[in-house]
This record gives structure tokens, sequence and C-alpha cells, in this order.
């Protein structure tokens, strides 16, 4: 058992916040004896899945909703499921780093245009704090990608339209995706009174879920836009065919 403080070191989420969050209900009571409030497995897991959430872009309301669906008396192991589905998925950390570093990351010199446009796709943003111009790389895994687009020579504003598009329908994927497994897999272990070893399979499971998801989506994706070329062309014949 832990002391509010010792929690606080043990976690690294600070007392107040703590304290915050036991004031929505996202952790459960401490165990009170005589004026000494003390935590345990279960508040360090509940806390560790926020941890988690947050570092998925959930609002707090998201995970303030999220978190009301699984019961205060959920032991540590049956949390360990839910931060194993959102494990595979955490994006890496967001780094700081100064314009030289930023452009050796990148492999070129970057002109106040470049910038503009790497932080308009949200890859980089200026770090308000530093008045030396450095810039938070808000995901490593993104700069390839917003060069790559910046490299097309496409018009900016339909780079933009497209990763905008691309956000859009791979969010409602991911949701859908999401329920359907906590309909079905976490259902399922729900049902059958959560047993150690499915537990072990599931997490297992878990770890593999995202190399699968993601062949899954990218194959697909290229059938759907050679059938949508090929539609596409046919479409235009008919239409030139038509013309008088």
């Amino acid at each position: 058992m832990l002391t509010i403080a010792e929690l606080a070191e043990r976690t690294g989420i600070s007392v107040r916040t703590i304290r915050f969050y036991a004031g929505m209900g996202l952790i459960p009571p401490p165990t009170v004896r005589g004026r000494l409030g003390l935590y345990g497995e279960r508040h360090i897991a509940r806390l560790e899945l926020v941890r988690d959430l947050q570092g998925l872009g959930f609002t707090l309301a998201a995970i303030e909703g999220y978190l009301a669906r699984i019961p205060l008396d959920r032991s540590p192991e049956d949390l360990a499921v839910h931060r194993a589905l959102l494990a595979p998925w955490l994006p890496e950390e967001p780094e700081t780093v100064d314009r030289v570093e930023l452009e050796k990351r990148s492999g070129r010199t970057l002109d106040g245009e470049a910038l503009d446009q790497l932080a308009a796709l949200g890859v980089i943003e200026r770090d308000g704090r530093d008045e030396t111009g450095r810039w938070i790389l808000t995901s490593p895994d993104k700069l390839g990608y917003g060069l790559s687009l910046l490299d097309t020579g496409m018009d900016f504003d339909v780079q933009l339209a497209a990763k905008n598009l691309i956000e859009r329908h791979t969010s409602a994927l991911a949701t859908e995706l999401v329920a359907l497994f906590h309909d079905t897999v976490l259902r399922e272990y729900r049902e059958r009174g959560r047993p150690p070893e499915l537990r072990t399979a599931l997490i297992a499971l878990l770890e593999r879920l995202k190399p699968i998801t993601v062949d899954g989506v990218v194959t697909h994706f290229q059938l759907a836009v050679n059938r949508a070329i090929r539609e596409s062309a046919v479409h235009s014949e008919i239409k030139a065919g038509s013309s008088p």
C-alpha cells in the first residue's frame, strides 16, 4: 500500500492530478487507515490506463467515458487486458528538437514554407515555450509521411485535403474495429468469467493485432484504389463516347 505521495512517485503523475482524477471517479477511493489514505495495485493500473489513453489523444471527457465502462473493482490483471489493447497503437513520444536536428532527421534543408506546411500537416508544432526556434516533432513516424507528401509536387491545398480525408476515414474504421473487438473477443473473455489462461492468450493476440490490422488495411486499400481507377476510366470512356 502506498501513500498518495508514493503513488505519485510510482506513476509519474502529480499528487494534484491524482486527486483531480479521484474527484472525477477515474480511480477508486483509497483505503483509509486512521487519517491516512492508502493506494494499491488497482490504483496504479487505472492511472497507467489513463496515461495510455492520453497518449492516444483521448480527451479527458473521452477517458471518463471509457473508464465508466470498467467497474472500479476490476483487478489489475483485467486492466492489463485493456492496456494490451491500447499498447500496440501508442505513438512514439513527441520530441522537442532544434532546427539543425529537424533538418538532419529530414535529410534536407527546410525553408520557412516547408516548415509551415509540415506544421499544417500536424507533423511538427512550434515550441511556444522557447524563443530559439525549437520544434515539437509530434511523432517521428509522421515525419517521413509529411515529407513524402511535400515531395509529390501537388498543390498544398490538395495535399492537406488528402491528409484530412485519410484521417477522417481511418478514424471511422478504427472506431468500428475497436467496437467489433469489444463486442466479440472481449465479450467472450468477460462472459467466461475472465479466466487467467484466456487472459494470457488474449494479451498475446493483442500484441499481434497491429501488424495484422495494418497489413489488412493496406492490402484492401490498394485493391480499392485499383477498383476506383478502373471504374473512373470506364466512366470517362462512356462519357467521351456519348459526347457529340
